[in-house]
């Protein structure tokens, strides 16, 4: 009988964090197509948003409200990450998912600069800065959230999920930009078809509420609530964030280049339609979703360390002849191989990634100070990615000037990784 009784309670403790992760890969999606739909569709907005001559200057002006996005992730980072450590993991979530379906429905209801002028950019700034903020507390509450239901030998595998949905929200807004750009002519697009992709994330809501208020809080936080964490520990959570940052930056860095930009880039400067470059990027982005949950997997059998350094090694030897391939003028095909290995470079470090930066952190003061180091990193690294690729092309004439960003961004996270101690086998803290 108590054999059975194990084995039930056993099975019942792995449907229970089987629901756990569904709920927070749902809010996850549904906040990730939220925030990345824009970069989708920038240089339409472009045109809607930023009255300017000059092509460049306005797609300049476009990134950097993408970038202002990020600019407020770690106050979000602080103030709901701290939330996440004083009210419970469930209450930071259900805040930022209506703070990010907020920003992005209003975005798809904002007047354009041909009909307010200078009050069009700057609500659309505003909706930003709200998306931004979400953004900041949704990473670190629902990875804690996650990577604290998982079993001890399979934290890599749950935790990739995090990163999973993370893709999987790039993926459907990817997916929904090249839908509508398919079936809409191009001046239906400019004139009203752009609205469509952002008034389509408030569609999730309901789901994503119904799934998060039926979930307990994870084990591991309750437990902790019991405790009091020495005040010397709560000091050196200071030095733990600050390596979270540095691990980020490759991660981050990537990220926002090869799957937030490449489609702009690819239609500027590999001749593929703007259609074409967002099916292209659809299809790197499938090859990364089904990619993490593998590399997660493999990191709880061979541990984080090996896949994390492989990813920067790969980043910092395969990018620039990976660029000048997708330079080469081999069209379509070249284009989508390109993404197709990168997206398995990037796999690499999403996979183990949401484990091992949890892993660094207390469950007591996981939240804040995760959310700290990484939505840190975000915004000085990640956030203005896209701006920084389209400066560095148009200040150097060169399409391949923004493969120094990764190559830098990829050394900086290897010396940090380095001195990390591998924690695949390890209780959580």
């Amino acid at each position: 009988m108590s054999g059975r009784s194990n084995t039930a309670a056993g099975a019942a403790d792995n449907l229970t964090a089987g629901k756990a992760v569904g709920a927070a890969v749902v809010g996850n999606v549904l906040e990730w197509y939220d925030f990345s739909v824009y970069a989708y569709l920038a240089t339409i907005l472009s045109q809607q948003f930023f009255h300017s001559e000059n092509p460049t200057s306005a797609l300049l002006a476009t990134f950097a409200a993408f970038g202002i996005g990020f600019v407020v992730r770690p106050l979000g980072g602080i103030v709901i990450g701290r939330m996440g450590d004083t009210h419970g993991r469930k209450a930071a979530l259900l805040l930022t998912i209506f703070m990010m379906a907020f920003g992005t429905v209003a975005i798809g209801l904002l007047p354009t600069y041909e009909t307010i002028g200078i009050l069009s950019p700057i609500l659309l700034v505003a909706c930003r800065l709200a998306q931004g903020f979400a953004a900041g507390g949704e990473w670190g509450g629902s990875t804690a959230f996650i990577v604290e239901w998982a079993p001890k030998n399979r934290r890599g595998f749950f935790g990739s999920f995090q990163q999973a949905s993370v893709a999987g929200g790039l993926l459907l807004g990817s997916a929904i930009a090249a839908l509508c750009s398919t079936l809409f002519s191009a001046e239906t697009m400019e004139a009203w078809g752009w609205r469509i992709p952002f008034l389509l994330g408030g569609l999730l809501i309901p789901l994503g509420i119904y799934m998060r208020r039926n979930i307990d809080e994870t084990p591991a936080y309750r437990e902790a609530q019991a405790e009091t964490a020495p005040a010397a520990q709560q000091e050196g959570n200071w030095t733990l964030a600050g390596r979270a940052f540095g691990f980020t930056i490759l991660w981050t860095v990537s990220y926002y280049v090869m799957l937030n930009y490449m489609p702009t880039f690819t239609q500027q400067h590999a001749g593929l339609s703007r259609t074409a470059a967002l099916w292209s990027n659809t299809l790197g982005l499938v090859v990364l979703v089904v990619a993490v949950p593998l590399m997660g997997l493999l990191s709880d059998r061979i541990g984080r360390k090996p896949l994390l350094l492989g990813c920067c090694i790969a980043f910092i030897l395969l990018t620039y002849p990976l660029f000048m391939l997708l330079l080469s003028g081999g069209g379509l095909g070249t284009v989508i191989l390109v993404q197709i290995i990168f997206a398995v470079m990037i796999a690499a470090f999403s996979g183990p990634g949401p484990a091992a930066i949890s892993e660094i952190f207390p469950t007591a003061s996981r939240s804040t100070y995760m959310s700290t180091g990484y939505s840190l990193a975000v915004a000085v690294f990640g956030g203005f990615a896209p701006y920084i690729a389209t400066w560095l092309i148009a200040t150097t004439g060169s399409p391949l000037s923004p493969t120094y960003y990764l190559i830098g961004a990829a050394i900086l996270s290897t010396l940090v990784i380095l001195r990390l101690r591998e924690t695949a086998h390890s209780d959580l803290r």
